[in-house]
């Protein structure tokens, strides 16, 4: 069998390996790529976060985004004990220089959008061919066979591999690098609305997160009055369901009252799809002549819309390793390496913190409350934008919710705060973020 050559072989076509071999490509290296399926497909997390938007103009993608999508200014989120009365956070309020906005887009026309721009950018990418096997050989190069959808294989010598497989976990699945998270397991179900109501004015693209009793319901509004609405939840209050999924969505979100009064109208566009979310880790991210991006390395909740941002920005700064490698320089390459592993920790323990306390009293207290003190709303602002892997004055900020946090926790514990205690709007709304919902 002939073996082909190539300088980086990157597996998968979604947003983490679409990005990397479109910057990979434009700093001069061929770049072979192998997705599995076959694009335009069906995904969930729709939102995108608004630190994503510079890593799409270095795409040169700015237009096309525009195009297809729909404009994120912000977020907000509603506690099932406190009525219809939400508390918005807009993206314009976060520390530094972020930008303002993002976009919610289906992720159908987005994947393809950035697939066909890393073609347009050089990069010789293939659809319907998995990857099947990986050997690491000595010289740190990596033969590769890839197998078509009839079946025929070829094999391939990559010089740098990127496993950018999503949850599929190439590698880490087969080197027994992956851990689930036993404390941290979830289910979503979800499906597409017409006529759902939305945020009036230039909230009306904003996602909407309402917390109830046994998880959270998301509504993300698309183009053409089309809205995304999906249920994550216990897996244990999922698979208390009788009837079918489409009934259990519908029951979910009539819950409460802020998702029952904007659904009323609407009519269900597709069947209801369910899926697990469950956590996980690698106990590594890298080695000689290898990389792991966004999903292949680690999975979280996507409560915070982190995942598409994730991959983007882990297959961005994860091209340095590649340039190094490639050029031989090993003092670069080390040096590539200890910057990558530390900010891409920093970004995951920032979103995995509030991740997995978003569901306690103390955190549903904290957002239905907030308090700037310190700057801290700024500061979370700017987590759920994104930023949050080397801006110091973020994590400084962070620190300080932490400790809020702690405090809060005591205070209800030992009953001197009552967590069942709705907010109310305040006289100067435009300080607090906090607003009634419509």
């Amino acid at each position: 069998m002939t073996t082909n050559t190539t300088d980086i072989l990157i597996i998968g076509g979604g947003p983490a390996g679409s990005t990397f071999g479109n910057l990979a490509a434009q700093r001069g290296w061929q770049v072979t790529l192998f997705e599995k399926e076959k694009h335009p497909r069906f995904h969930i997390g729709e939102s995108l976060l608004p630190m994503t938007m510079p890593i799409i103009d270095r795409l040169d993608l700015r237009e096309e985004l525009e195009a297809i999508g729909v404009r994120k200014n912000g977020a907000d989120f509603t506690s099932f004990r406190a009525g219809a009365f939400s508390n918005s956070y807009p993206f314009a309020r976060a520390l530094g220089d972020s930008p303002d906005h993002a976009f919610q887009v289906r992720r159908s026309e987005f994947d393809h959008m950035l697939f066909e721009g890393c073609r347009r950018a050089g990069v010789d990418a293939h659809e319907e061919m998995s990857v099947t096997k990986v050997e690491r050989l000595e010289s740190g190069s990596h033969r590769v066979t890839v197998s078509d959808a009839a079946g025929r294989e070829s094999t391939w010598l990559a010089k740098f591999l990127v496993d950018a497989s999503g949850r599929d976990t190439f590698l880490s699945g087969k080197e027994g690098w992956k851990h689930r998270n036993p404390k941290h397991a979830s289910a979503a179900v979800f499906s597409h609305f017409r006529g759902v109501k939305r945020r009036s004015g230039e909230r009306q693209g904003d996602i909407s997160i309402y917390w109830f009793e046994h998880g959270w319901v998301w509504m993300i509004p698309l183009r053409d009055d089309i809205t995304s609405v999906g249920a994550v939840c216990d897996p244990e209050y999922i698979k208390s369901r009788r009837g079918s999924l489409d009934d259990f969505l519908l029951e979910t979100v009539n819950r409460m009252v802020g998702t029952r009064s904007r659904i009323r109208d609407a009519t269900q566009e597709m069947p209801a799809q369910a899926t697990g979310n469950y956590s996980y880790l690698s106990d590594r991210m890298m080695g000689p002549g290898f990389l792991m991006v966004g999903d292949a390395f680690a999975f979280v909740d996507p409560i915070f819309s982190s995942g598409v941002h994730l991959a983007m920005s882990s297959a961005q700064r994860g091209i340095d390793m590649a340039d190094a490698w490639l050029a031989g320089d090993q003092r670069a390459y080390r040096r590539a390496c200890r910057s990558y592993e530390k900010e891409t920790q920093l970004g995951l323990n920032a979103f995995t913190w509030f991740i997995y306390r978003f569901r306690t009293p103390a955190m549903n207290y904290l957002f239905s409350n907030p308090r700037n003190a310190f700057r801290m709303v700024e500061g979370v602002i700017s987590m759920l934008a994104g930023d949050v892997f080397s801006n110091r004055a973020v994590r400084r900020r962070l620190l300080v919710f932490k400790g809020m946090y702690a405090l809060v926790a005591m205070l209800l514990r030992v009953g001197i705060l009552d967590e069942s205690q709705s907010p109310r709007p305040r006289a100067r709304p435009q300080r607090t973020g906090n607003v009634a919902s419509e």
